[in-house]
């Protein structure tokens, strides 16, 4: 049975990633801040399990847990190893979002604020994909996957958050460098607008929607299924002779050459 990580796996994306898993009947431990989100998280996950009510009924076993922490802080990290599995076959680094929603924009000329909002992007997206991929390295099964989330931000521009996710497109190709000889693949995936998820943070208009979906080839926007999908065959042994890549989920609103 795998051994799956997902960060931020209570809501949206992750969740979405961590329902494939646990459907495929892997062993499936989800991340977050927020432990009351994770705890109904792993609640509606059980059900999904092979031989569960609602699961395919193999009988296969399966289990799924959450470990509560703030994946951008290191002092968090380290001491949440000791809920994470001691051996791990996939690690979804999907924890992020763009903090921007969250903070008033820098008046002109205050450094200060800017320089914080800026960090507060590259510690959420950046450094959270950082420091848990590193605190895991050590236990990283000899065809490891990591996969990690950029955005079609990255490649269009959105002030620190698309800088923060075009630094994870960089630092993907070290470490798919780096581990590479222990047969350890690592790659990223860029979705482009995405429904069912938190993103938005309750800001995205419908003109804006109906723009952003206009830009795409298919005419639709993207699903947490769509960018699920992906990410599973990345972490199958299919994908094995595929890594230090960027692949897009955007129905073609941005062509990844």
């Amino acid at each position: 049975m795998r051994q799956i990580v997902v960060t931020g796996g209570g809501t949206g994306i992750g969740y979405a990633i961590a329902g494939e898993f646990v459907r495929a009947g892997d062993q499936v431990t989800i991340t977050g801040r927020r432990e009351g989100v994770l705890k109904e998280a792993v609640a509606g996950l059980a059900p999904l399990a092979p031989g569960d009510a609602g699961g395919s009924g193999s009988g296969r076993p399966t289990a799924t847990g959450y470990a509560c922490f703030d994946a951008a802080d290191p002092a968090a990290v380290s001491a949440a190893l000791a809920q994470l599995p001691g051996r791990v076959d996939v690690l979804v680094n999907n924890a992020g979002g763009n903090t921007g929603f969250d903070r008033a924009p820098a008046a002109d000329g205050d450094l200060a604020a800017l320089a914080a909002g800026w960090r507060a992007n590259l510690d959420a997206n950046l450094m959270s994909a950082v420091l848990v991929t590193a605190a895991l390295t050590p236990r990283f099964a000899p065809d490891a996957r990591i996969i990690s989330f950029s955005s079609i931000a990255a490649r269009r521009g959105a002030g620190s958050y698309g800088a923060a996710k075009a630094a994870v497109e960089a630092w993907t190709a070290d470490i798919a460098r780096e581990l590479g000889p222990r047969g350890i693949t690592a790659n990223v995936v860029s979705p482009g607008l995405t429904l069912g998820s938190e993103f938005f943070r309750d800001t995205l208009t419908e003109a804006r929607r109906q723009r952003l979906i206009a830009e795409t080839d298919n005419g639709r926007p993207g699903t947490t299924a769509d960018v699920a999908a992906l990410v599973t065959f990345l972490a199958s042994q299919s994908a094995g002779h595929i890594t230090g890549q960027v692949l897009h989920v955007n129905g073609g609103a941005y062509l990844g050459r």
